[in-house]
């Protein structure tokens, strides 16, 4: 019994670290849906298409101007237009201001 009150003692310290370290990895790294398929970074004019995903505008037009399919899925777009996602924008704004 008195050999496991040592181990105890490292494993609670050791955590608390490790406690410390994920929210920092957590804050560099962006969620997944604020990420462009197609440039892999993260979006600064994000864009909707007609197969329901968002991308960043520039990407998504230089795409269309040789494609009329989907990034994602391959499938052809019923409809090439772009519309902006105000929504996303914001939120990702709002995240690159937090981890400032």
């Amino acid at each position: 019994m008195q050999e496991e009150a040592p181990r105890e003692v490292p494993e609670a310290g050791s955590s608390s670290l490790a406690a410390e370290r994920p929210p920092l990895v957590e804050e560099e790294e962006p969620p997944a849906d604020f990420i462009c398929s197609i440039t892999t970074e993260v979006m600064s004019d994000p864009v909707m298409a007609a197969d329901g995903h968002a991308y960043e505008r520039t990407a998504m037009e230089r795409w269309l101007a040789t494609k009329s399919t989907s990034p994602m899925t391959g499938e052809a777009l019923e409809y090439t237009g772009l519309f902006p996602h105000h929504m996303l924008r914001r939120q990702i704004r709002e995240w690159q201001e937090a981890g400032r």
